[in-house]
């Protein structure tokens, strides 16, 4: 399972600025909760707070909140945003642990706090904390405009008490203080704001480059503030205005949102118009594509000829009652840029032009995105024994083998530091992976070549080369050059191949897109037909062991749209593809013995994503 001394090299130059003199690459997870969380602390992560998160994402060990091993993350981050939950923040722990101050309430108030109380210290006690967290999901809908005017958040036994939520906010504040050592580790501060109306998600992870004094001027935004997030934009302006800190928002889990994480329609119902588009644009430049809850870049039913759509799917929505999973235009990355691009034609501007991310969503307070160190979303799932039980008695709720080991946010940033990292962020210099270190570089612009590549001072030597998140502006006569290269990471598979994936609105407005291959391990893989002869699946099925032998170190392409047409606009982002390698889902089995029907694949593909190039043609 080695790889070429080649690729060794490569991961120890990715944080030295080895392939660009301005930029590396950083690795992180913006998407991370601790026991603040209070579906984390119904699940049992007692244990694990704001600063054993840092810790371990900088790779000190830290015991397990739930089979409470030494545990310690194979590779450390370059950053971690804990975003836990605005609503309810630390308000469960204190119930269970504390008890809540009734001073200054009125009395219904009172008989709220201590009705919840006892219901949480009950179901926890009896380790009914998971079925109690699913009785507090909300009921379903078909969609959210639907069931976002019926939603009151008054009805949860979750209690809203101020005082609990700011002190929550000021100890996740200091314990970033303590972790963040520019220049080695950014510890970043952040929240999600987790609406959810009728099971459709519709949550962002909210993040800024302030400090850990200036984010304790104000309390987080969440659903209980607002359930429009056009309110939480306008909330975010107004906040950047008075404190002078960066924020963005990311969405997450739109494979999951019932069609509405990138509808034509807002939540208050009404078209989406201009200026809905700008402010969306400005507040949410990236999105996560791929996490614990499964993979959002496309659907097997929305791209067909896509052999590899199928991966890590999650048909389960986020409610009381296990209804059939749908997948929707709006639901998946690939198609809402292509529909992005469908709107534009209509009011001029594109609400959906996005780079991605990948992030864990980790409730454990561990960011582990590898599959031989994968412990579960929760403390409930850490032991593999536990990971065969769902979520509720129904056969068709989640569980523990549902969910992915992934993913990891790149970044091309300057330098680590939270502002840089940040302002990597809002020009989309990003990409995402399922858990594995690829190193990617994705390029476009106008007389290229590979070579170009080889260069230190590409592509900040008068190239005129774009990079990844970009915009193509066109130059007559000309077709763009698109330059890639993918380098393996040494601890995971070798790559299969490099994939550019193109999206266009054709002239009757209709959606289009194509899959290239570009680059892949042999050449003798290539048959009469074009297509390529799948890469051979060597894992081991009795032991977990895999060969990298069929796979490459590194891939270069150098590609031109044999379809270009400079009168269409277009999108193309990059798609690389390891060797097939052990999913957790076979390593628990394994470590079960026996004859164990974990409901998932045994091996996976692990994969990188890059953040789009769009080229726009004259007007």
């Amino acid at each position: 399972m080695k790889i070429p001394v080649i690729a060794c090299v490569f991961l120890s130059l990715l944080s030295t600025q080895a392939w660009a003199t301005e930029k590396q690459i950083l690795w992180g997870d913006t998407h991370l909760h601790t026991n603040l969380s209070f579906d984390a602390f119904t699940n049992q992560n007692f244990s694990v707070g704001p600063d054993r998160a840092y810790r371990f994402a900088r790779g000190l060990p830290v015991e397990h909140p739930g089979h409470k091993a030494r545990v310690q993350i194979g590779t450390p981050l370059d950053f971690l945003v804990i975003s836990d939950h605005a609503e309810f923040l630390g308000s469960v722990r204190e119930l269970y642990e504390f008890g809540l101050p009734t001073d200054g309430m009125s009395i219904w108030q009172k008989l709220q706090v201590w009705y919840g109380q006892y219901l949480i210290r009950d179901a926890i006690s009896k380790g009914e904390g998971r079925n109690f967290f699913v009785s507090q999901l909300p009921d379903p809908y078909d969609t959210p405009q639907e069931a976002i005017e019926a939603f009151d958040a008054a009805t949860s036994v979750f209690p809203q008490i101020p005082s609990v939520e700011f002190k929550a906010w000021h100890d996740t504040a200091d314990a970033a203080a303590a972790n963040n050592i520019p220049g080695t580790f950014s510890a970043i501060l952040g929240w999600e704001y987790s609406l959810i109306p009728g099971g459709a998600n519709l949550h962002r992870v909210v993040m800024t480059d302030l400090d850990s004094e200036a984010v304790k001027a104000f309390q987080p935004f969440g659903f209980d503030d607002s359930r429009y997030p056009e309110d939480l934009w306008q909330w975010l302006e107004k906040t950047s205005e008075a404190t002078g800190g960066n924020f963005i928002a990311i969405p997450h889990n739109s494979n999951i949102s019932k069609g509405a994480m990138f509808d034509t329609i807002t939540m208050r119902n009404e078209p989406i118009g201009a200026e809905y588009a700008e402010i969306r644009r400005r507040w949410e430049p990236i999105v996560e594509i791929t996490q614990y809850k499964g993979d959002s870049e496309t659907h097997p039913k929305l791209s067909p000829n896509d052999v590899f759509a199928d991966f890590e799917d999650y048909p389960y929505y986020i409610q009381r009652d296990w209804t059939e999973y749908k997948p929707q235009v709006g639901d998946f990355i690939r198609s809402a840029l292509i529909r992005g691009m469908q709107i534009e034609q209509e009011i001029g501007l594109n609400p959906y032009q996005f780079g991605v991310i990948g992030s864990t969503d980790s409730h454990t307070g561990l960011s582990a995105a590898e599959e031989n160190n994968f412990h579960g979303k929760f403390a409930t799932d850490s032991q593999p024994s536990m990971k065969r039980l769902g979520w509720s008695d129904n056969a068709n709720s989640s569980f523990g083998w549902a969910m992915g080991a992934q993913g990891l946010a790149a970044v091309w940033a300057e330098e680590n530091t939270r502002e840089s990292i940040m302002q990597a962020m809002k020009r989309r210099e990003t990409y995402a992976t399922t858990g594995s270190r690829i190193g990617l570089r994705f390029y476009g612009g106008y007389d290229l070549d590979a070579s170009a590549l080889e260069s230190s001072a590409f592509p900040y030597e008068s190239s005129g080369a774009v990079p990844m998140g970009g915009e193509l502006d066109p130059i007559e006569g000309n077709a763009p050059v698109f330059l890639v290269h993918a380098m393996a990471d040494p601890k995971s598979g070798t790559l299969d191949r490099i994939q550019i994936v193109k999206g266009w609105v054709d002239e009757a407005g209709e959606a289009n897109e194509q899959i290239f291959d570009v680059a892949w391990s042999s050449p003798d893989r290539m048959q009469i037909d074009g297509s390529l002869r799948p890469v051979p699946n060597t894992v081991d099925l009795e032991t977990g062991a895999w060969s990298n032998d069929a796979g490459a170190a590194s891939l270069t392409a150098e590609w031109r749209d044999p379809e270009f047409d400079p009168a269409v606009a277009a999108f193309y982002y990059v798609r690389v593809l390891e060797v097939p390698t052990p999913r957790h889902s076979l390593l628990d089995k394994l470590a079960l013995g026996g004859n164990v029907d974990t409901r998932r694949p045994d091996t996976v593909q692990e994969r990188a994503y890059s953040s789009p190039i769009w080229y726009r043609p004259s007007e």
